[in-house]
């Protein structure tokens, strides 16, 4: 995605006005490899669902929302579709299932919860977490418990605790009909599971909410 043209209107009176200019606005972000091939097999899953109304693809999301609570591996009816390419792996995958396997599992698990019941696509290219749970938050008449739950999200140390705190909200998003980018939380998801990423991943989840965040709304007291 490429931003507006460097000083396309944007000068003198509008930015001492306070207007910010269009080339220092954050970029949208975008999947990495292992992303982008989580963001595909959503896609597939959702055009399935919505567009071709596949009796099989309704069967495989309701088992991928029966394993949103279990580990990788555990529910074979679905492998075919969370299961990752070797190229993917950082290291070379044991007994245990790998970083790449849970982060996909959980990604796919969740978009199943999401998407349940919804004709509206609830995959969207492009939106973090952090923009999606911030439009939730202007969305709800106070925000103040939609950030108690994100702040809930951003302090957990576990993997385990994080996707505990991410089910809640996924289970907001989808009252309100938010969707989200499955292939960027399958970045995330990853990035968390490795000690050095965790605190770039509340980071940039942080950074999105509130970058995106009314100014009063976002000083309200929690």
């Amino acid at each position: 995605m490429t931003g507006p043209q460097e000083g396309a209107g944007m000068t003198g009176p509008q930015e001492s006005a306070g207007m910010t200019n269009p080339s220092t606005r954050p970029r949208v972000r975008r999947p990495r490899p292992f992303g982008q091939h989580a963001a595909q097999t959503v896609f597939a899953l959702q055009n399935r669902m919505l567009a071709r109304r596949d009796p099989a693809a309704v069967a495989v999301m309701s088992k991928l929302r029966g394993a949103v609570t279990r580990p990788p591996g555990s529910e074979y009816a679905v492998l075919d579709v969370t299961a990752v390419p070797e190229r993917f792996f950082r290291n070379a995958p044991g007994d245990a299932p790998v970083d790449e396997e849970w982060a996909k599992h959980s990604a796919l698990t969740l978009y199943a919860v999401h998407q349940q019941s919804l004709s509206a696509p609830m995959h969207a290219d492009g939106v973090s977490l952090g923009s999606a749970v911030s439009r939730l938050a202007r969305e709800a008449g106070s925000s103040t418990a939609v950030r108690r739950r994100f702040t809930a999200l951003g302090n957990a140390m576990t993997y385990d605790a994080l996707t505990y705190h991410l089910r809640g909200l996924i289970g907001l998003l989808k009252q309100r009909r938010i969707p989200l980018d499955y292939g960027l939380l399958a970045d995330d998801l990853l990035a968390f599971r490795h000690p050095d990423g965790r605190e770039r991943v509340r980071a940039l989840w942080g950074r999105d909410f509130y970058r995106t965040m009314p100014s009063a709304t976002a000083e309200e007291t929690p």
